[in-house]
């Protein structure tokens, strides 16, 4: 049949068809296929079909026998047995492996199990520490010290000949990022020995025993690389006082601790065995670990002055190019109270910026901007509206006047208008008196500066706006003056209450001091003028800013459209401006003295200064 010359197959025809054309001699031959049980069929017009047979048909082979047409048999049984085999084959084979596998990870599981006790802490080898002495600054003292384990280490006969025995243990106390972990590499790497370190909350399981298995496998493992050194980083998470908790504490941590006791100074010798372990927690490790005999020697690593910071600036300038201009001393002097760590983000923040400007050497631009943005967070956009420009600029004004006018307030170093991420529209940022951070000691004339200057924001609110019209802009400065007063009152015996200290800086670290909180060791009464007090000093405080701030109101405008005008000033240029000032508008003296009318006496009279 032809469709538009095209030609299309005829349908199979029917077992009973296909006889019929056999013996009609309608067909040219015969294909049988055993497996497949059915015959193609070719006929003499050339089409073609495929027929289903009975299995073993002699009525088809007697049939195309009479009709003398050719019949050829395929025997494809053997392809269908191989095809089956091969599939089976497979079959098995995925099923081995899938047995196999479940048997190696029992296998693995097993030898977990088994060394689930032993401890897996990093070994640097004889020699793979990197780190030396040079590489850590700003610690000279605590470096002074660790040079004699560095000796023990090397030239231990020099001590055990009078009788010296090695320290076993050196506890290195210090706040966050002050070095303490780099100073124990800084060892390892000097004395050229193998060096484990350890983190101690890699000991603590939920299994009881697992913790103090794991401490006697670090010490078998040290003792056959001996001498060595063992660190065990934020030592406090298993060296915490024992039975200190609700309910007797965690009887792991405190298994941990007892077997750690043991190893440390128990009857097995440790000999060339010198643990050194960092933390900044003291207060809270247990007594029996503190006592000589364990840590014979604890050294602790304060945040570095400004000598040491200008020699750790230098350390990590190695691999930064500054600018010649940058003056090291210089920003050592700005950034007191900054760690080892700080000041290593701040030129690595620089680095970033100097390469986000498409610089090739960091200058004291992007430091300044390293700086504030590590001090007081990313940049946002710039204020728009004029309104909430100027009341910002009267309250920051405000604080940064106030640092120029009162003696034994900390110099200003810039205020600016630009604002900064977590809703910080300005700031007057102040530099710290360095040799009262290098002391420790804090006057009282400093401390009622300090809260004359935090409440200058709220006093220009009230000069220039009326009271009618303050924000809540001083709530964070009002947090710290609350802060002050109270221990001015109840720590350092700063008030009427005499040379008494009521309250202490220390907090329950075992037990929850949100829900079980202690009565103060003192009377209602004690309180009650402990609030008044308290009171007392910050309304004076607010009384003596506001009447330096109140004759200065022309020099306040003037200095708050300089600012919104440049958007940032200066330290140095802002006390130009306030000399100026000052010279051709002086004050009269009662300005100030006059605060002592109102009835607080205990706040010093303010006079003007630059």
């Amino acid at each position: 049949m032809r469709l538009n010359g095209l030609s299309t197959r005829d349908p199979a025809p029917s077992y009973s068809q296909l006889l019929k054309d056999l013996r009609a001699g309608k067909v040219k031959d015969l294909e049988l296929s055993l497996r497949q049980r059915e015959v193609r069929v070719r006929f003499d017009d050339g089409r073609q079909a495929t027929v289903p047979v009975f299995s073993n048909d002699q009525l088809l082979l007697r049939t195309a026998e009479q009709a003398k047409v050719p019949l050829n048999v395929r025997d494809d049984r053997a392809d269908g047995a191989t095809a089956g085999l091969v599939a089976n084959g497979l079959l098995v084979l995925l099923l081995l492996a899938g047995l196999a596998l479940l048997i190696r990870r029992s296998a693995q599981v097993a030898n977990r199990a088994m060394g689930f006790g032993s401890s897996k802490p990093r070994l640097q080898e004889e020699g793979g520490v990197a780190v030396r002495f040079e590489d850590v600054a700003g610690i000279g003292e605590a470096k002074e010290e660790l040079q004699e384990v560095v000796t023990f280490l090397k030239e231990p006969e020099r001590f055990t000949a009078v009788g010296a025995k090695i320290p076993k243990g050196v506890l290195l106390v210090g706040p966050p990022g002050t070095g303490k972990t780099l100073l124990a590499r800084a060892i390892a790497g000097e004395a050229g020995v193998p060096f484990f370190s350890m983190a101690a909350s890699e000991f603590v399981e939920m299994f009881v025993g697992v913790g103090a298995s794991r401490v006697r496998d670090l010490f078998r493992k040290a003792k056959a690389k001996a001498p060595c050194i063992i660190f065990i980083d934020e030592v406090d998470a298993v060296g915490r006082q024992r039975g200190a908790g609700i309910g007797g504490g965690n009887d792991e941590r405190e298994q941990t601790l007892n077997q750690l006791l043991t190893e440390m100074d128990g009857f097995a010798d440790n000999s060339g065995v010198i643990l050194l372990a960092a933390t900044n927690r003291p207060d809270v490790l247990d007594s029996a670990l503190m006592r000589p005999g364990r840590f014979d020697r604890r050294i602790t690593i304060d945040l570095p002055d400004r000598r040491g910071r200008e020699a750790i600036l230098a350390v990590h300038a190695r691999s930064r190019p500054l600018a010649g201009a940058v003056s090291l001393s210089a920003w050592a002097s700005r950034t007191p109270g900054f760690s080892g760590a700080d000041l290593a983000n701040l030129l690595n923040e620089a680095a970033i910026l100097t390469a986000r400007h498409h610089q090739s050497e960091i200058d004291d631009g992007a430091l300044a901007g390293a700086l504030e943005r590590i001090t007081m967070g990313l940049t946002a956009a710039p204020l728009q509206d004029s309104a909430k420009k100027r009341l910002i600029g009267y309250h920051e004004v405000g604080h940064a006047l106030l640092t120029t006018l009162v003696p034994k307030a900390d110099p200003l170093d810039k205020v600016t208008l630009l604002p900064r991420s977590g809703g910080v529209g300005g700031f007057a940022r102040m530099m710290p008196d360095e040799e009262i951070l290098d002391s420790g000691l804090i006057s009282k004339a400093y401390l009622q500066a300090r809260l004359v200057v935090a409440l200058g924001g709220r006093a220009a609110e009230l000069v220039v706006f009326g009271p009618a019209e303050v924000t809540q802009g001083a709530s964070g400065d009002l947090d710290m003056v609350t802060r002050i007063c109270r221990e001015m009152v109840t720590r350092y015996g700063f008030s009427s209450l005499g040379p008494v200290a009521l309250e202490g800086d220390g907090a329950e670290v075992f037990l929850g001091r949100d829900w079980l909180r202690s009565e103060p060791p003192y009377s209602r009464e004690t309180g009650n003028r402990i609030d008044g007090l308290v009171r007392e000093l910050a309304s004076s405080a607010l009384d003596q800013a506001v009447a330096l701030l109140q004759p200065r109101r022309a020099l306040m405008d003037e200095l708050v459209e300089m600012l919104i005008r440049d958007e940032t000033i200066e330290g140095e240029a802002f006390r130009s401006v306030v000399t100026s000032h000052e010279a051709a508008h002086p004050q009269p003296t009662g300005s100030a003295v006059a605060l002592q009318a109102t009835g607080k006496a205990d706040v010093e009279a303010a006079q003007v200064g630059v």
